[in-house]
């Protein structure tokens, strides 16, 4: 069947209104028309070829939020009218050690991202959820409990909300843990969220001030400036986890002196540049540089659950299909507290 949708052609081209194929449901498959669809930087590195390997016709978008239209014979989770969400991921290979224990996204023969990921339906690669509808495996599917009118504040969750919950999740933050969140964007409005609501004491470190209250609002107990030098001598030692959401190059060594004994930053914004690093900060504090790759799908609905309980969506600005060429630019600029959100009937 065909479906109307939004993308690119080529790097140095805008998106466009375009229309492509999606397979009939198979015996295991979920046939979801999205509602919203939110933007990540991600959708931005992949369209402009800021990222290598990127296929064109590209349909970015893998903040999925819709109803299931349709189902395959063999499907049990999920039936006709279900509200759900489909995250960066929509297969694996289910049999290595990453994917017996629910880490599809660490899939050691590779796993198959929403958009740009190998496929045997044309045109040979996945397209995204820049689009009315699209059909998943069962698997890969996840049950949405929010209410009815959160469902466009919901779609960020399935990137922005897990990207940030499972870092937070695996270094056991909670109460009685100090995180600092680097960044304020669509990527650290959720850690500050996602990590007050797990009890932990939050500070923001952002380039200036000027989304103090909003970062207080959000939950964080502390807000501080990092253009200001005052800030990397009066934090020092003083958190065990701090989460970088940026998506540029930092200073790597003048945060790792933020952390107390052993405690870890972890990367989970993708700048395109590599980030310097002295290995000898690491020894000062026995600390550790890691990295963090959004969540398996046990996890992805855990968060979601997680969210659902605590009241928990993201903050967007919801667009139309139009828009999406502007918003792009007002991402790069910063210009959108926190994430956008396409309406996706306005595709029709």
């Amino acid at each position: 069947m065909t479906t109307k949708a939004y993308g690119a052609y080529a790097a140095d081209k805008p998106l466009e209104s375009l229309t492509i194929a999606r397979r009939s449901p198979g015996a295991h498959d979920v046939q979801i028309d999205i509602a919203y669809c939110g933007i990540c930087h991600s959708d931005l590195h992949t369209v402009r070829s800021e990222w290598p390997g990127t296929l064109y016709p590209c349909v970015p978008g893998h903040e999925i939020v819709g109803h299931v239209t349709a189902v395959g014979a063999e499907v049990t989770g999920f039936k006709v009218g279900d509200t759900v969400g489909v995250g960066c991921l929509v297969d694996s290979c289910g049999q290595c050690a990453a994917c017996g224990e629910g880490l599809e996204q660490y899939c050691e023969r590779g796993m198959v991202g929403t958009y740009n990921g190998p496929t045997p339906d044309a045109p040979g690669h996945t397209l995204g959820g820049y689009s009315q509808r699209i059909v998943v495996k069962d698997d890969f599917v996840l049950r949405i409990t929010h209410a009815p009118e959160q469902l466009a504040a919901v779609a960020p969750l399935l990137c922005a909300g897990i990207t940030t919950y499972s870092p937070l999740r695996h270094w056991k933050a909670g109460k009685g843990s100090r995180v600092a969140v680097i960044g304020l964007g669509g990527l650290g409005h959720m850690a500050v969220k996602l990590a007050h609501a797990l009890g932990a004491e939050v500070t923001v470190l952002s380039q200036s001030l000027r989304k103090k209250d909003d970062g207080l609002r959000l939950g964080a107990d502390h807000y501080y400036a990092t253009s200001d030098p005052a800030t990397f001598t009066d934090l020092v030692n003083s958190f065990d986890l701090i989460i970088n959401t940026v998506s540029a190059v930092v200073d790597i060594d003048a945060y790792l002196k933020l952390l107390a004994l052993d405690g870890t930053m972890v990367n989970v914004g993708a700048p395109p540049e590599a980030l310097p690093l002295h290995v000898f900060t690491l020894f000062s504090n026995r600390t550790s540089f890691a990295g963090s790759s959004i969540g398996g799908i046990r996890e992805t609905q855990e968060m979601l659950d997680f969210c659902a309980e605590h009241g928990i969506a993201c903050d967007v600005e919801l667009i139309s299909a139009e828009a999406i060429n502007e918003a792009y630019e007002r991402v790069l600029a910063s210009d959108v507290r926190y994430r956008f959100v396409i309406d996706v009937s306005t595709l029709a």
